[in-house]
């Protein structure tokens, strides 16, 4: 498979060459006009989703879109680099919506500039689900394209992506687009409650938090020997793009930014004033740069201090839990509640808690007893559709941004063994796209498996 041009060259370059920062329009982008969300209000007109990215995770979220309470919608276009991804999604999808699945084959883009051939389209509704060394690039061209947008997290993995998808962030609020963030947790009706309950005092102040993310690995590299021959270095590692920081951003940007962003939730999306982390690479793989395990501390204001610990190791104790400590109790959330000893109540509707929902221990003691709940990557999705509908707009992009870059922080901190303020990292050159030209057949050497007080801090 070829290209004709780099997603990259759209912008990051430029957007480093350019000293105010702001966003600029990608010559590429000529989208045509989509109805915004005061036009779709109160509208019988079928709502256009395109998918970019139909990997497990974007197969999943097209499937919510078209499951959303609004049943006008269609998924009529999608991008990805890889035919058989798109067959295969578009297999699944058709067997669930049906013939709301309408995507001719002219609207089938494949290759690393499909997605811009997907936002010249009419579609009014953007997944982009494409893994998120990408993603800075997607969703600036989202936004001039003037879609209304779903954004898988992280939204980066470098300073320079972070940058730019904060920008695009503020032109979509600018264009009063919805921008809704795949933080799935923010919609999760038990932990809603919970933080709730946190900021309305229960737990007192907050002092510090503790958070877990220790699981196998998500996405193995595979041995060298299995590499086709006359496999390109950037097909295989787009193919292998988990085990690559400069497409993952590494487990704790990936993956475990969802307990991340827990951590930014309890403190209200008040980034942390530096960081200091420690990682490795415990189990040899053959190629990737990632690490396999991560340990955080993030130090806030008033001499609170958050813990972050992932793992991602074979044959290892799962675990992936919360533990926000007050000056008058906890919040408890995640599998360290399996264990209790209190009898498992239930709801007359049948519903109740479930182990590992929220806990407050305390004066003010509580446990979620919510009865049945919907799931939260079907919450999101409502909430996007419902807001289009109703002519209303939401932005979740200043949380989803700051949640990024603190997880973007820990692994900086850890990757280089250097105390690292949010100041110098916000501001850091760290980019780790490859070079503009770079094409689908070419040759790519990576950055090396970093080297804590060896690897440099840009």
């Amino acid at each position: 498979m070829t290209t004709s041009s780099n997603p990259f060259s759209l912008s990051r370059r430029s957007f480093l060459r350019t000293s105010s920062g702001s966003l600029f329009a990608p010559a590429i982008i000529t989208a045509a006009t989509t109805l915004r969300a005061q036009q779709k209000a109160d509208s019988t007109e079928t709502l256009k989703v395109g998918l970019i990215g139909c990997g497990g995770r974007g197969s999943g979220a097209a499937n919510q879109a078209l499951s959303a309470y609004d049943k006008n919608s269609k998924l009529v276009a999608i991008a990805d680099v890889q035919d058989t991804q798109i067959d295969k999604a578009l297999a699944n999808l058709s067997a669930i919506h049906g013939d709301r699945v309408n995507v001719a084959p002219d609207r089938r883009y494949t290759g690393l500039d499909g997605f811009q051939k997907l936002l010249n389209s009419d579609v009014d509704v953007v997944i982009l689900a494409t893994p998120p060394g990408f993603r800075p690039v997607h969703l600036t061209a989202a936004v001039e394209a003037g879609k209304h947008i779903f954004c898988e997290k992280p939204m980066a993995v470098d300073a320079v992506g972070y940058r730019m998808a904060v920008a695009a962030v503020e032109k979509a609020k600018q264009k009063k687009l919805n921008l809704v963030a795949g933080f799935c947790w923010r919609y999760d009706l038990a932990r809603v409650e919970a933080f709730k309950r946190l900021f309305d005092g229960d737990i007192g102040d907050v002092v510090a938090t503790s958070h877990t993310y220790h699981t196998g690995p998500v996405k193995p590299m595979p041995k060298a020997d299995t590499r086709p021959e006359g496999m390109s270095d950037v097909e295989w590692q787009i193919r292998n793009w988990y085990n690559f920081s400069w497409l993952s951003g590494d487990g704790l940007v990936e993956q475990a930014v969802h307990s991340v962003d827990k951590l930014c939730w309890a403190m209200k999306d008040v980034p942390p004033i530096a960081a200091v982390g420690v990682g490795g690479r415990q189990v040899h793989a053959e190629g990737g740069n990632i690490f396999d395990h991560f340990h955080v501390a993030y130090e806030f204001a008033g001499n609170v201090t958050c813990h972050i610990a992932s793992r991602q190791i074979p044959n290892c104790y799962g675990d992936t839990s919360d533990v926000i400590a007050g000056t008058a109790g906890k919040l408890l959330i995640g599998k360290m509640n399996r264990d209790t000893s209190r009898p498992k109540r239930r709801t007359k509707d049948g519903g109740g808690y479930s182990p590992g929902e929220p806990v407050i221990e305390g004066a003010k003691a509580w446990r979620w007893e919510g009865g049945q709940k919907k799931d939260m990557y079907q919450i999101e999705h409502d909430a996007l559709f419902e807001a289009i509908r109703h002519g209303e707009v939401i932005n979740n992009g200043d949380r989803m941004m700051n949640s990024t870059m603190v997880a973007i922080l820990g692994r900086t901190a850890a990757y280089t063994g250097k105390r690292i303020t949010w100041e110098e990292m916000t501001k850091s050159s760290l980019d780790l796209a490859p070079e503009e030209t770079l094409k689908w057949g070419d040759k790519f050497e990576p950055t090396p498996l970093p080297l804590p007080g060896v690897t440099a801090f840009a």
